[in-house]
Order: structure tokens, then C-alpha cells, then sequence
């Protein structure tokens, strides 16, 4: 099973955090100073521009007419209906309470917007440009004068100021890793806003500072953000709420005033007229569902299904569309991950040997039909993945510390260990068993216990309900550790106590997973900082500490070129995962979609991806979908 989703129009998903490159920039800048740049006295330069990049210059320059992969004739309309497993109990996403709708912020909006075909960007949104200095120690945005709520109140300044001050002191944690390094925010006048840094050595801060989401300061000054809630939120985006029912299903409609709508960055996107997100307890269900032209579009997240689910009238004739799309989008890491809050996974030996209790090569063959490549990173399927030896680079940011590392980072890159795919992995559990020993355990009476207390080794694998996909993966793991002697147990539980549980740190393992990009950057800091490890709702699962990982993370962070940052990341890799605190899953170098065929989408390459967003509905195609169908039923009722 991989770990995916699909966004209407830039809904904000803040579990997992996109962050791009590292670098400088200029489009068009004010006149630079006649001091040398050799002068310590000289002011940096500044730059006003629709648009920053990390490095160089943004791809698009002033006054394009829209971003390359989308089709900006694609005509307005129709409806898609989408399937979403589990429930939901809340319309606020941005606070570590409750179980927010998958698209519960769909009309929240950010002072810019990235393009989905360059490393990392951001263009006007709200923000119609922006001003900031060479070294990048603060950054001006002038917000658009057309900017507009959806109850037609101006979007000014005081939101911007506003929505910080909540979001980091009421909002989810990572916002107080992500822009820690702000000193302030302020209201130049209704339409100006400057965010100023502690450092300008942290050159994502002028970028990520637009990704905030805006927040209208009258409409949540009445109301208590840090609650969950099931009214609708007020926002500014292309779509907002019109129906729902709590746990069953929600609606979101176009905005047809919507303030942006002929913006360059909007130009050929948010054509659908409405969505429908019904939601399931059951993956089996959702399968039947698409099957049964009850959704429209689906993304297959498990290999079984993909190869046998779908061989039905509908796929045959090309009613209902069954596509693989190429990506290029780095795989982070999905793991078995271990608490290392718990006593039994603070010894080293242990976690190895459960490594090796965990078939891969059986699980691919047998479960996933070969489809899956096994994960070796936490950068995986990127050039930020640690292969061989530390190069020279990666030693001068090593060696000071070589004293509190593993010998192992000094070495070869070890892949996660490997069986022969039969099932039974002898030599692995043999294997298994010495590191056990050295761990303090033995066999008594048939059971593994702690030498010296006499305490068996057992521990929960927590699930969500309805996860049977991943069921079926951990009981083969589970049956290997009983051969060793250790006693895994399986719960599952509903969403809401599943994700009170997570926040709490309330488990020994989950499968979990860090969603990276091809530039990592401050969100790197709520996944691993020892800080993080103590905040509850942090991504930081396993309770990571390690000061040698937070000067890393720091060196990420203050990464001054793209070399420098490759590196970095390359060492911290390697320090990861000489902890073994998981158990690599796999990733799949596709998206898999099922959609009916009554919609159309421009070429889609491997950088840009797709997604519904630029996707529009074809009015020939659903026509002629509809008399097929009447044509099959006709043929079937006289038969």
C-alpha cells in the first residue's frame, strides 16, 4: 500500500508538508547599491518581483499567461464524485484536534502559490509581488487590491499578521518548527506585510513564509480557533463547502465570483462546477463503488487490487479507465516505525532483529505481483539518498562527531536486510536470534524473555480499522517473530482513537511515513529535532534525539547552495539510519488511477504529475459514455 492523495485546488494538506530547493534569485530589482561587493558597508540589494525561486530565476517571467501544464481553454463544468476512507468530524485541519474532512480547507488561501513543473517557486497568489533584500533577511508582500473574502470583505494585511500569531501559537506544531526563525510580522499599511528573520542564513524563510495559510481575522476573532469544528470556515479560494453530513459525506462548490479566477497561476484549473467526497469505513467497499459508477475517480493504493480487482465489462471496453502515471517525485520513507519512547525498543540489537524478521521479497511476490521496489532511504528515489561510501563532503560534516556515531555511517550504504522470497527466512531469523542474545535475551520454556528480569518481548502493532491492506503485510511479519519467540500483537481501532493515540504517543509500532521533496528544508525539524520528539502531534513519531541529527538539521536548513544541501541531506541519511528505528516499506514509481471516461487532462509528464485540479469535464465524452451504456443495458434486457 502506498501512501497518496489527490487535491481539489490547492487544499492544504499540513500532514505532510511540500518544501522544495535552496538558492537565490532575482527577476526585476531595484537599483543595486554603487558599493563594491567586496564592501562590508554595502547594503544588499533589493529585488521586487511577481515571483521567487530558491534558485536562479523562476521559470515563468512577468506577465505570463499560465503555467505550461495546464490547458487554459479547458471549458468550466460538471461534477466529480470521490471516494475517502474513514470519517471525519471537523472543518479546521490547521489545529492537532479532531478529524478534519480531506478537503476542509479547500477555500484556504496562501500569499503565493507554487507551479507543479520547477523545483521550487512561488508566484503571486494574494501577494500580487514582492520585495526583499539579496541575502534575504526579510521580505515585503503587496497584497492584491481585488483580493476578496467570500463575503466580500478585502483580504488585508492585519489577516496576514493575524494568521501567524494563531497558527504558531494555536495551530499545528510544525508551524512553530517551520518558522521559528521569524522575529516578526507586521502591517505596513492595509495591503503591505513584512516578515523579518532572526538570520539570513535560512534562504527558504522568504519562500516558505508564503506558503502560510490566510486566516479572515473577522470571522475567527469570534471564535475559538483552537476548537474543532463542523461549520464551514470562512475562506477565499476557488471552492468553499455547500453541503455535508459529519462522517458521510461532503460537497464543495465553485466559487463563480471567485476574486481569482483569471489569474495567471489560476488560468486553466478549477474547471469542475463540484466535488462530492463520500466517505467509506472499507477499502473493499470503495473498490465496489468505483465498479459501480458510484465515483468517478480513484487512485488504486494496493498492489492486489490493481492486478485483479479490475478486470470487469467496464475496464474491457474502456468505460471506466485504468491508467498508470509516471513520476518523478521522491519517495521518502513508508516504515514500520518503532516508538523509541518504549523500554523494549531502546536496545539497538533488538530493533535490527526485528528488521530481519520483516519479508519483503515473500510480500512483493506474493501479495503485490512484483510491483513495488524496496525503500533503502529516507530520500529514496532521489539523488539525496546516501549510496556507497560518505564521500569527502559528507566526512567533513561526519567526523566531528564520528565518536557518537555508529561505525556503520562511516561504511558502505547498507540496504535493509533481504530474504530469498520462500517464506521461511532462515537465515535472517538466525540472524535475528544473535542480536537478540546480545540484547539480553533467551528461550525459556519455549518463550523469549529479558535475561535478567525474566519479562517476555511482546509488543502492539496499532492500525487504523479498515486497514486490512496492511493486515495482510504484518501478520506473515508477525508469524516470523513468533518463530523467534517474540509476541506481536495487531489492534486496530477507529480513526478517532487511532489518531488521538498517534498525537498522545500512545504505541509501540505504526506505519508511518515522511513525505520529502527534492530539497528538504525546515520541515526537516519537526521530523527528527530532538525538540520535536517531546511536542505532541510533531511528525518526529519515534521520539528521535540525537544531537548529531539536530546539527545536521541545522546545516539543512542553512544549506547555501544545492551541492551543499545534497550533501547534507546525504549525511543525515546515513545517521538515520544507522539508528534502525524502522522498517523500510517500498515505493511504487507511478500513480495508478481509475477514472470513467467523461474527462479530459492535458499531456502529463513525470515532473509536473497530474491532477484534478487541471483536469476538466468533456461533454462528447460523458455523452458518449452514457449511450454506451444505455446501449449495454438495452442489449442485456432483451437477452
Amino acid at each position: 500500500m502506498m501512501i497518496n492523495g489527490q487535491a481539489v485546488s490547492r487544499v492544504i494538506l499540513l500532514a505532510v508538508l511540500t518544501v522544495f530547493a535552496v538558492g537565490s534569485v532575482a527577476v526585476r530589482a531595484e537599483p543595486a547599491s554603487a558599493a563594491s561587493p567586496a564592501d562590508p558597508t554595502a547594503k544588499p540589494r533589493i529585488i521586487r518581483s511577481h515571483a521567487i525561486a530558491m534558485r536562479g530565476e523562476p521559470k515563468y517571467p512577468e506577465g505570463f499567461k499560465h503555467f505550461d501544464y495546464v490547458n487554459p481553454d479547458a471549458p468550466k463544468g460538471g461534477y466529480v464524485r470521490q471516494a475517502v476512507a474513514g470519517t471525519f468530524d471537523s472543518f479546521n485541519a490547521l489545529i492537532p484536534k479532531g478529524n478534519p474532512a480531506a478537503h476542509s480547507m479547500v477555500g484556504v488561501e496562501t500569499l503565493t502559490t507554487a507551479s507543479a513543473d520547477e523545483p521550487f517557486s512561488r508566484y503571486g497568489l494574494i501577494a500580487e509581488s514582492m520585495t526583499y533584500p539579496e541575502d534575504r533577511s526579510w521580505i515585503t508582500f503587496h497584497l492584491r487590491p481585488e483580493a476578496r473574502w467570500h463575503d466580500g470583505v478585502p483580504i488585508t494585511a492585519d489577516d496576514v499578521v493575524f494568521s501567524f500569531n494563531k497558527l504558531t501559537t494555536e495551530g499545528q506544531p510544525f508551524y512553530r518548527f517551520y518558522y521559528r526563525d521569524v522575529v516578526s510580522v507586521t502591517a505596513d499599511d492595509a495591503r503591505t506585510v513584512t516578515y523579518r528573520f532572526k538570520t539570513n542564513k535560512n534562504p527558504e524563510l522568504a519562500l516558505i513564509v508564503g506558503e502560510l495559510p490566510v486566516l479572515p481575522k473577522h470571522y475567527w476573532e469570534g471564535r475559538d480557533f483552537s476548537r474543532t469544528t463542523l461549520e464551514p470556515p470562512l475562506g477565499s479560494g476557488p471552492y468553499r463547502i455547500t453541503e455535508f453530513e459529519p462522517g458521510r459525506y461532503t460537497v464543495v462548490e465553485r466559487v463563480k465570483d471567485y476574486w481569482g479566477k483569471d489569474l495567471p497561476v489560476n488560468v486553466g484549473q478549477d474547471n469542475f462546477d463540484r466535488y462530492r467526497h463520500d466517505y467509506y469505513r472499507d477499502q473493499t467497499v470503495i473498490r465496489e463503488a468505483i465498479k459501480a459508477d458510484d465515483i468517478d475517480y480513484y487512485t488504486e493504493n494496493q498492489a492486489k487490487a490493481w492486478a485483479q480487482d479490475y478486470d470487469i465489462e467496464a475496464v474491457r471496453r474502456g468505460w471506466l479507465k485504468k491508467v498508470e502515471v509516471p513520476n518523478n517525485r521522491p519517495a521518502g520513507m513508508q516504515a514500520l516505525v518503532m516508538n523509541l519512547r518504549r523500554d523494549i525498543f531502546q536496545n539497538i540489537h533488538v530493533r535490527k532483529a526485528l528488521a530481519l524478521a520483516f519479508d519483503f521479497e515473500w510480500s512483493n511476490k506474493n501479495l503485490f505481483f512484483g510491483q513495488y521496489e524496496r525503500t533503502t532511504s529516507f530520500f529514496a528515489n532521489s539523488e539525496l539518498a546516501a549510496k556507497g561510501r560518505p564521500s569527502k563532503k559528507e566526512l567533513e560534516l561526519l567526523e566531528p562527531y564520528r565518536d557518537q556515531l555508529s561505525p556503520e555511517v562511516f561504511g558502505e550504504a547498507q540496504p535493509p536486510p533481504k530474504t530469498d522470497g520462500s517464506g521461511w527466512p532462515r537465515d535472517n531469523l538466525r540472524k535475528a536470534f544473535e542480536h537478540l542474545a546480545r540484547a539480553g535475551y533467551e528461550v525459556r520454556n519455549m518463550q523469549l524473555v529479558q535475561s535478567e528480569t525474566g519479562k517476555p518481548l511482546q509488543f502492539e502493532m496499532l492500525l487504523r480499522a479498515g486497514g486490512s491492506a496492511f493486515r495482510r503485510i504484518v501478520l506473515p511479519f508477525q508469524r516470523n517473530l513468533a518463530r523467534l519467540g517474540i509476541d506481536m500483537r495487531i489492534r486496530e481501532v477507529d480513526d478517532a482513537q487511532y489518531i488521538n493515540r498517534i498525537r498522545a504517543r500512545d504505541f509501540d509500532m505504526i506505519v508511518g511515513g515522511w513525505g520529502q521533496s527534492q530539497s528538504p528544508g525546515n520541515e526537516q525539524l519537526d521530523f527528527w529535532s530532538s525538540t520535536a520528539a517531546d511536542l505532541p502531534s510533531s511528525r518526529n513519531y519515534a521520539g528521535l534525539k540525537d544531537p548529531v541529527v539536530d546539527a545536521l538539521l541545522e546545516n539543512i536548513v542553512t544549506a547555501k547552495d544545492r551541492a551543499a544541501l545534497v550533501q547534507t541531506a546525504r549525511a543525515l541519511d546515513r545517521v538515520l539510519r544507522s539508528h534502525h528505528f524502522v522498517i523500510p516499506n517500498w515505493y511504487l514509481s507511478k500513480d495508478r488511477i481509475l477514472y470513467w471516461n467523461k474527462f479530459s487532462y492535458p499531456p502529463v509528464d513525470a515532473e509536473s504529475g497530474t491532477s484534478l485540479s487541471y483536469w476538466w469535464w468533456d461533454e462528447e465524452k460523458a455523452a458518449r459514455l452514457a449511450e454506451a451504456r444505455r446501449e449495454s443495458t438495452s442489449r442485456q434486457l432483451n437477452n
